[in-house]
């Protein structure tokens, strides 16, 4: 297998996409011509024509406004939003509009084939207004689908498996990854299943669970557990929503302890709703309390981003205090 980046593996997803079928179009700001701000659409408009990757106007708004459209009269649209946090002008559309779509018109008319791709996360110095998380505002939102891949394997065929399910689905890509992330990624056409969790390393003491760019930490974190003696059992959630209650549940059934981690401030995260339901279910199965270890309840620092980062020594001495409770 070809070893690729997570921007060339979710380039190879658009490529493949668009091969196999000329309604689906890529678009956003400077998505054309040199491929983007992180060159994630490169050649595509030479290859597919400027009808099929071409520039829109800076208005976010009218990105996914667009793109509801389409999606609407039989396109499949694949939108780029620059970053996360650009995603908030085109909020309206995306929860009002794009989530609501098949239930307003009862089924007659429907927007299932929208893909809404934004670069996420912290970790390239970009301040507070190109670093953060806002997947759990649309966890919020019934109608809608939240993946985000951890890897270049996982980036394309779990991208794939967006722009062919039938709902739309917000595709969040931890930017810093992009280049840092290189790995084996299957040639051809691949699709991950969207909603199921993935269990990638099995333990006995204790469950962490996260998705993104936090599962490179959570495995850090784990190895140093390990060095004291904790079995760790490690879960990438990959889909905020749906989410697998199923199988992060069987696990803390398994080990009695929960840690969820994520960038997103930890009040309103949606380590919050993970926590509420995993005590539901498995409240007399709890050897300690659930434990949050995110990003802090401020904008996000362009100074002290190392201080604001859920680190992996920040979630190994919460496996500790989790552990001796």
């Amino acid at each position: 297998m070809p070893r690729m980046n997570m921007l060339q593996a979710i380039n190879d997803a658009l490529d493949i996409a668009m091969a196999a079928n000329d309604r689906v179009l890529c678009f956003g700001e400077d998505v054309g011509g040199f491929g983007g701000v992180f060159r994630a659409t490169s050649h595509l408009q030479e290859k597919y024509g400027k009808d099929r990757c071409f520039n829109t106007p800076l208005v976010e708004q009218g990105i996914i406004g667009f793109a509801n459209g389409l999606a609407a009269q039989g396109s499949v649209p694949v939108a780029e939003i620059q970053f996360a946090d650009y995603i908030f002008p085109a909020f309206d559309q995306i929860v009002n509009e794009s989530a609501k779509f098949r239930y307003r018109s009862g089924n007659l008319f429907d927007v299932g084939r929208l893909t809404i791709r934004a670069p996420y996360g912290g970790g390239i110095a970009g301040g507070l207004y190109h670093s953060q998380s806002p997947e759990a505002y649309f966890a919020h939102t019934p109608g809608l689908k939240v993946v985000v891949p951890r890897n270049p394997h996982q980036a394309k065929g779990l991208l794939l498996g967006a722009i062919h399910d039938p709902n739309p689905t917000l595709f969040f890509e931890p930017k810093r990854l992009y280049r840092a992330s290189v790995g084996e990624v299957p040639e051809g056409d691949y699709r991950l299943p969207l909603g199921e969790a993935e269990v990638l390393r099995e333990g006995d003491d204790i469950t962490l669970l996260g998705w993104g760019a936090q599962m490179e930490v959570i495995a850090q974190a784990a190895d140093l557990a390990e060095k004291e003696g904790i079995s760790c059992e490690i879960i990438d959630l990959r889909t905020i929503l749906p989410w697998d209650q199923a199988t992060v549940i069987d696990s803390v059934l398994k080990t009695g302890r929960l840690l969820v981690t994520h960038e997103a401030p930890l009040t309103g995260g949606f380590a919050g709703e993970i926590a509420a339901t995993i005590q539901a279910h498995c409240f007399l199965y709890l050897e300690s309390p659930i434990a949050r270890v995110t990003g802090l309840d401020t904008p996000f620092p362009l100074a002290l981003e190392k201080e604001y980062f859920p680190d992996h020594l920040k979630i190994f001495e919460a496996v500790k205090t989790s552990v001796e409770f």
